[in-house]
């Protein structure tokens, strides 16, 4: 006999995108193995729910995937406790659908939220528990919880300590430290999971696992290898780091009439192996000159972090960069929580509240793309990408630079591989705010036309690119038989040498591929 809020549920789940059978069967088996049948019907949104779309857009972070013709999940499930989390595993393997796991939404191709066969959303957003303990410097943060409230609750317990993640406060810490995760101050600690230390994940069986029953293989592999790959993290144990009570910050722009060339040129030389404590990230941007009417140029921008006093940096720079001609007016000293505000670009007035606001529904239509650079790219080279931006139109590169901490680590310490020997990570942006066919091709082009000008100057064999810059053009997993081969193809430039270690670990932890996406690690191919 099915409870009647179940058969209400059912009623108004009934859509054509979404089966009834499927409904009915998930919803029986979620409420038998929660044994919480009352509180199913708060945790599932069907496509006729009224709150479907509200919940569903809340946490699509790019609007190109926010579409009428956009695949949507068959149901919506919220879970606020991790037996709920088990249960949502059990019951999507038992009726043989696939399930997306989705944090903060922020993969770039939407690979967290949309598919080509019918699928269900788990949307880890009401899991954000976070326990800080200073005593320890270690936290405990759940995979739901964003970036911005885990600096909050650190700032909160302690003026001295911080997390080395990522400048967008809204990044769910789930995907963020599932596939890499880094920040401003990774040239001195690392990437964010060079900091982890236990985590809680849902296996393919429904299995609650921690460091210790997961075993070193599994352990290793959600540490950057595309946690969503191998089951459902549902928290991280992470190490804090010292953080100096005051930290410099600064931003720079000069353009080509302002020999901004010669910039780019020797900061391709002094960023990666400059003091660890400084992190100089560079947006390179084609933009209307100031000097020439209608007339386009680059603009370089220097956005930067020194964890010390700015006496310190300007006598660093002074010595180490004096192209750069940075004077006491250009920086800014602040406290650690103040820096990430900073980066988040809110004024002096904005308080720390602001981390704590998740921003649901908005987003841009964006694109993005990845490369490491190895060997500094020539004054001739350079000049030939800025003629091609200038030629493309809006498409902008920001360089973000490697050494210190990240030259220390092995390659094969976690899943990323990206260490020494890489000068510095590019990625590859445009956005735009209107929506149709005719502007998403352009940008599109746009971006892979860049791409393609930079092959000269970037990584050979493979030509690596990193995870959480998600981009499906490297390669898709059609998850058929030749699920191997083309996981190979993208996963050899994300994980280079780790890949085989990768598949490995999969093949023993979810041999029938249920945890699985458009650019999932796949499993060893079967012997016939």
């Amino acid at each position: 006999m099915i409870p009647l809020f179940l058969l209400l549920l059912l009623q108004i789940s009934a859509s054509p995108a979404a089966s009834g059978s499927v409904d009915a069967t998930f919803l029986q088996c979620l409420s038998k193995q929660t044994n919480q049948p009352a509180q199913v019907s708060k945790l599932v949104y069907a496509q006729s729910n009224p709150s479907y779309s509200s919940v569903l857009r809340a946490y699509i972070r790019n609007a190109r995937f926010n579409t009428s013709s956009t695949p949507k999940p068959v149901l919506i499930v919220t879970p606020t406790d991790e037996t709920q989390v088990q249960a949502a595993v059990i019951c999507a393997k038992n009726i043989g659908i696939q399930l997306k796991i989705r944090s903060g939404g922020h993969d770039y191709e939407g690979v967290s939220y949309i598919s080509d066969v019918p699928f269900i959303i788990l949307d880890m957003s009401n899991l954000r528990t976070i326990n800080v303990n200073i005593q320890e410097q270690s936290a405990w943060v759940s995979a739901g919880a964003t970036l911005g409230e885990l600096y909050y609750r650190i700032w909160e317990k302690s003026k001295v300590h911080g997390f080395p993640g990522g400048v967008c406060p809204t990044v769910g810490v789930g995907g963020h430290l599932g596939g890499g995760g880094y920040g401003n101050m990774l040239r001195k600690h690392g990437l964010t999971v060079d900091h982890v230390l236990d985590a809680k994940i849902v296996d393919a069986n429904g299995k609650i696992l921690d460091k210790n029953s997961m075993g070193e293989d599994l352990f290793w592999a959600i540490r950057g290898g595309g946690a969503a790959s191998f089951g459902v993290v549902i928290a991280y144990k992470i190490a804090l780091v010292p953080v100096p009570e005051k930290v410099t910050v600064f931003r720079v722009e000069k353009y080509l009439e302002e020999n901004a060339t010669d910039i780019v040129y020797k900061w391709q030389h002094v960023a990666p192996t400059i003091d660890e404590n400084l992190f100089m990230r560079m947006l390179v941007q084609p933009v209307s000159s100031k000097t020439k009417k209608g007339e386009k140029t680059i603009r370089i921008t220097i956005i930067a972090q020194f964890l010390g006093n700015a006496d310190e940096l300007i006598t660093l720079l002074n010595k180490e960069f004096p192209e750069l001609g940075l004077k006491n007016g250009d920086v800014l000293e602040k406290d650690w929580i103040g820096s990430v505000l900073w980066w988040g670009i809110k004024d002096n007035n904005t308080t720390p509240n602001w981390l704590l606001d998740r921003h649901p529904d908005t987003a841009d239509f964006t694109r993005r793309k990845s490369d490491y650079v190895q060997q500094p790219i020539s004054k001739d080279g350079l000049e030939f990408i800025w003629k091609r931006m200038i030629e493309l139109g809006k498409t902008g590169l920001v360089f973000n630079p490697y050494g210190g901490k990240m030259s220390q680590i092995p390659a094969s310490a976690t899943p990323f591989p990206h260490r020494a020997g890489n000068l510095f990570k590019i990625q590859y942006s445009v956005n735009w705010e209107e929506p149709g066919y005719e502007l998403d091709k352009n940008y599109t082009t746009q971006i892979r036309k860049l791409h393609d000008y930079l092959t000269p100057f970037v990584s050979k064999n493979p030509r690596s690119a990193y995870l959480n810059y998600r981009d499906l053009d490297i390669g898709v997993n059609h998850q058929g038989k030749n699920s191997y081969a083309e996981g190979q193809v993208f996963g050899a430039k994300y994980f280079n040498a780790n890949f085989d270690r990768l598949v490995k670990v999969k093949t023993a932890v979810d041999p029938d591929n249920f945890f699985r996406n458009q650019q999932s690690i796949p499993t060893l191919p079967k012997k016939a």
